[in-house]
């Protein structure tokens, strides 16, 4: 070993010793990262509601499907609670809660952003509140009836945007809950909490989903407040909570996350991947051998596949190729839609035509169709180009 690989080696471990001394006591940074997961400790999640809400009287589910597969059980009677920053459900999923509601059921949907399906239903807009006095938006949170009001309104002690309501029509929703700017003098509160009647049930719409995050629950008696606003969810009712719909939720997916928040594990990784360099550099150059360069076989599955597609037209066996159609079909439904399409009923045919967006008499039809094309025993060029024609149009709705 030389004298300048003893003192470059030397030098490394120098640097990774204070490296770690550094870091070790470098104070930890305070996560705000908006989860709203009730598995978080963290400011910005929702762990303290979540078991407040176990503790109660409550029979309290979660939920880790999607709303649209969730609620093809229409026996389920309750409250589908809803709460993240962000709360973008599509038109299908939209329409299948408010058929939910209808019948006597309850929404409660908490978020900072509604996807814009959401607000075109009740008719409704938001905007951020912008100070009128100073640059503070530190928000003043409270209620509108008499019972839950409070004289000194709850106040989130951090800087954060408000959005609230900029359209209100009285004659057909209610106003539950308004917001003002800790600094603003003038005294013009604005709604950020509302609820619209739907067939024989409720949907409540709520904008400042901080309010009832970890942080803001264990701030002096800011906890009254989420209770207060949660008195309106129907008693005695499943309350069922959406675990889905969660930023948080993906944040948890990744092995290497859970290894960069833990400290020794984070270091372990960090030497792991410093001796790997080390390595590289002092013994890879002297021990690793050329690499001869293997050139790429060429891809020729297109060729290969328009040669055996002309060797069956050149047949004439458009029976073969109509079953090899079918059986693309078929793969494209599991692959796309999550379908198995092994048992074929009155409930795949709807869930089928809700996720394509075609009608249900048309994926019967289509299915009818190919399922006479099995059975025959020879299939003519005209009826391969209509089976061809049919599925495209399918797949193109």
């Amino acid at each position: 070993m030389s004298k300048a690989y003893k003192i470059t080696l030397g030098l490394l471990v120098v640097m990774l010793v204070m490296l770690t001394w550094l870091e070790a006591n470098e104070p930890r940074e305070v996560n705000w990262f908006p989860s709203y997961s009730a598995a978080d400790h963290i400011p910005l999640g929702t762990k303290v509601l979540f078991e407040n809400l176990k503790e109660q009287d409550l029979d309290l589910k979660g939920v880790n499907v999607p709303p649209f597969e969730f609620l093809e059980d229409t026996t389920l009677t309750g409250t589908y609670f809803f709460l993240n920053n962000n709360l973008q459900i599509d038109q299908n999923e939209l329409k299948r809660i408010l058929k939910w509601v209808e019948k006597g059921n309850t929404a409660f949907f908490i978020a900072e952003n509604f996807s814009e399906n959401l607000l075109d239903t009740f008719n409704l807009k938001t905007e951020i509140l912008v100070p009128q006095d100073g640059i503070s938006s530190k928000p003043r949170l409270n209620f509108i009836h008499p019972d839950l009001q409070q004289k000194n309104p709850f106040i989130f002690d951090k800087e954060t945007y408000q959005v609230v309501f900029s359209e209100n029509d009285t004659l057909s929703r209610d106003v539950l809950g308004v917001t003002q700017l800790q600094t603003d003098t003038v005294s013009q509160p604005q709604m950020n909490f509302i609820r619209d009647t739907v067939g024989k049930g409720m949907v409540y719409l709520h904008l400042m989903p901080k309010a009832f995050s970890n942080y803001f629950l264990l701030n002096g008696d800011n906890a009254a407040y989420a209770e207060r606003a949660l008195a309106y969810i129907p008693a005695q009712k499943t309350l069922f909570w959406d675990h889905y719909y969660k930023s948080g939720k993906s944040f948890y997916t990744s092995p290497l996350y859970l290894i960069l928040n833990n400290k020794p594990l984070r270091w372990a990784y960090y030497f792991l991947l410093i001796g790997s360099v080390l390595f590289i550099i002092f013994e890879g150059k002297r021990k690793q051998r050329s690499i001869p360069v293997i050139e790429p076989l060429k891809n020729q599955t297109l060729d290969f596949t328009r040669t055996i597609a002309g060797l069956y037209l050149d047949r004439g066996d458009f029976k073969s190729i109509v079953s090899k159609k079918i059986s693309l079909f078929l793969e494209y439904v599991r692959s796309h839609y999550r379908i198995s399409t092994q048992e074929i009923n009155d409930d795949f045919y709807r869930r089928l035509a809700a996720l394509s967006e075609n009608t249900v008499e048309d994926t019967q039809k289509l299915w009818q169709y190919m399922a006479r094309f099995e059975k025959a025993e020879s299939v003519s060029k005209e009826e391969l180009l209509q089976l061809n024609k049919a599925i495209k149009a399918f797949k193109n709705k």
